[in-house]
């Protein structure tokens, strides 16, 4: 089984969003969101290569994976490091940002 690790920067924005969607939209909001996270984590431990290739970041030398999540507003970006069985959450994207943005976060 993998094991799930979550960057700083990608916990930071996750906490950043949960935060806007308490004050937005309360607290039931907030409790779907960290049930979704606890799935896609369940799912990546043991399924580390089943969500699909990032195409707008297909171009660098790792494969970069993604998930929609919280409505598919957001993709989770990730790689699996196979050597180490280790998901690396890199990244959460908003999907109406450019994918330029997302390209120049990464590298």
């Amino acid at each position: 089984m993998a094991k799930v690790i979550w960057g700083e920067n990608a916990e930071r924005l996750y906490l950043e969003h949960l935060e806007y969607a308490r004050l937005e939209f309360g607290n039931t909001t907030v409790k779907r969101w960290h049930y979704e996270r606890k799935q896609i984590e369940w799912r990546l431990e043991r399924y580390p290569t089943s969500y699909s290739p990032e195409s707008s970041l297909s171009h660098l030398t790792l494969l970069y994976r993604s998930c929609h999540m919280m409505r598919r507003r957001f993709k989770l970006i990730f790689f699996y490091d196979e050597a180490k069985d280790i998901v690396r959450i890199i990244d959460i994207w908003d999907t109406r940002m450019n994918p330029k943005v997302l390209v120049d976060r990464i590298k």
